[in-house]
């Protein structure tokens, strides 16, 4: 046979391999021999057992650990929640320092000479339910504040005209069955000298709950005097208290 088909062909002898000058063919090594090549101490270690691409590149790493989905839902649901308890909680202050700073009403009577002003929830009326009174406030149905104006009365004799008062507007208002004076006592109201009276009266049906009145009288500088009328119907504590706060702020 001629030798021509047992010649070295490629590559020419003398030539380096198709490695490339300092590169080694892998079919020289063996399993051993290719873990050193690429930097593995040993191919007989645990890791023989893994699939050949985790022997050449390594082994997969572990996917980071994800948070449960029911857990995310629930965070979320948290988040929620926590910021429209902030936006409620912004709102309702909102509301209540403008309520806080809602200037009060405050009824003026130049005929009467006084302007008081009123508690939170009073409103002020057009016509006065009693002739002769020129202004008028309510808390709705449950109490009332009249003022008018009266003839001019001297510091000593306040007394006197408070008590007749009193008793007219207890028979004109009030028609009690049992009248009790429950307060009885001189005051002055932001410099202006006066009196004051207050009347109880019960009735003795069921249905009429018991009533409250308040007169008071005071001083104005022109001589004249002016006088303020106040009921609530039935008697309550809060009641009281508003009317005493509307007569003792007048000015």
């Amino acid at each position: 046979m001629d030798d021509q088909w047992t010649r070295r062909v490629w590559p020419p002898a003398g030539q380096d391999s198709p490695a490339g000058p300092g590169r080694e063919d892998p079919g020289q090594f063996g399993r051993g021999d290719m873990a050193g090549y690429f930097g593995q101490e040993d191919a007989t270690e645990p890791e023989q057992d893994l699939p050949p691409s985790a022997r050449w590149y390594g082994a997969p790493a572990a996917p980071p650990r994800q948070m449960p989905r029911w857990l995310q839902r629930l965070l979320v649901g948290a988040a929620a929640l926590a910021a429209a308890g902030v936006v409620i909680g912004a709102v309702v202050l909102t509301i209540l320092n403008r309520a806080e700073h809602v200037p009060q009403t405050v009824v003026t009577d130049p005929l009467a000479g006084v302007s008081y002003s009123l508690p939170k929830g009073w409103t002020e009326g057009v016509v006065a339910p009693v002739t002769g009174f020129t202004s008028v406030a309510a808390d709705g149905d449950l109490a009332t504040v009249m003022a008018r104006p009266g003839d001019g009365v001297d510091p000593p004799n306040l007394r006197s005209a408070v008590l007749d008062l009193s008793e007219l507007y207890t028979r004109l208002l009030l028609h009690g069955d049992k009248v009790d004076v429950v307060d009885d006592r001189a005051v002055t109201v932001n410099g202006r000298p006066g009196h004051t009276r207050a009347i109880r009266a019960e009735y003795r049906d069921v249905v009429n709950q018991p009533a409250f009145m308040r007169v008071t009288l005071l001083t104005r500088p022109d001589g004249k005097s002016t006088v303020m009328l106040g009921l609530a119907h039935p008697d309550e504590p809060r009641t009281r208290a508003d009317i005493e706060a509307v007569m003792s702020g007048a000015r």
